[in-house]
């Protein structure tokens, strides 16, 4: 009889654009942790056991998560900016681009004496 074996993904983004896959075997009975340390992606990263955030298929899940064959185990990093806060940053950017051509326009009328009626 031969032992189960798993193949599992093991990703981790450590920032935008930045990819770090790799696949492992593991034997049956592996958990989330056994991955993380098969993979070797902690070791790379320099990322603490210790509090760590990961899961399988993107949701979050205790490290002595039993994994099944085929999972995605996935490290979380944590966010920079709240993601309400990147949204009015960038409506900000947005606006003041589009402003400054109404601005140049109004600046060129006043220039020439021209006005809008």
């Amino acid at each position: 009889m031969r032992a189960e074996r798993l193949a599992v993904e093991v990703v981790h983004c450590a920032r935008p654009g930045q990819v770090d896959l790799v696949v492992v075997e593991l034997p049956g009975g592996a958990t989330l942790l056994d991955a993380l340390r098969a993979s070797g992606v902690l070791q790379r990263h320099g990322l603490p056991e210790a509090g760590l955030r990961a899961g399988v298929w993107s949701r979050e899940r205790p490290l002595d998560t039993l994994l099944r064959d085929g999972d995605r185990v996935e490290v979380y990093r944590a966010l920079q900016v709240d993601p309400k806060e990147a949204r009015r940053q960038r409506q900000t950017r947005q606006r003041e681009g589009a402003a400054a051509p109404r601005s140049e326009v109004r600046a060129r009328r006043a220039a020439s004496g021209s006005r809008m009626r």
